[in-house]
């Protein structure tokens, strides 16, 4: 397989951190609507209250704890199958 040009290695990077950006947005955008759906049950005021933003500040906190968990998993499952020999298939 020959090398990537010097053009080539921007335009594909350039690619990747759009697509990173866009699945940051659209996690993002899933936890807002997640935790908004599970503690916002009244529209009787324009603030949330107080029952309402502890719920959102920890809805937030647990889905950003188990994202972070499952990130270290895959890098330590990464990790121990590169210390094995590689990928699967290589």
């Amino acid at each position: 397989m020959d090398a990537l040009t010097p053009s080539e290695q921007r335009e594909l990077q350039s690619r990747m951190e759009k697509k990173q950006m866009k699945e940051f947005m659209n996690m993002y955008s899933n936890l807002v609507q997640r935790c908004f759906d599970d503690c916002v049950n009244s529209f009787e005021s324009k603030s949330l209250t107080s029952r309402e933003e502890n719920c959102v500040m920890r809805c937030v906190d647990k889905n950003m704890k188990g994202s972070q968990r499952l990130g270290d998993r895959f890098q330590e499952q990464n990790a121990a199958m590169a210390q094995a020999g590689g990928l699967p298939g290589r």
